[in-house]
């Protein structure tokens, strides 16, 4: 995978960040809460492993 590849893909899942936190703050989750809030540490882990690795893609 060429670094313009892996450069979309992350922005491309960035992008839908904004639905794991719709779906956090939804009341009736119940026992998904844990595991969507725990996908949103991961992704926030990802994109900031990202920009570490490429700093200038911002």
């Amino acid at each position: 995978m060429d670094k313009e590849t892996i450069q979309e893909q992350v922005k491309l899942i960035e992008g839908k960040r904004g639905f794991l936190v719709e779906l956090l703050e939804k009341p009736d989750l119940g026992i998904l809460r844990v595991d969507v809030k725990q996908a949103l540490e991961e992704l926030d882990e990802l994109i900031e492993e990202f920009e570490l690795t490429f700093p200038n893609n911002s």
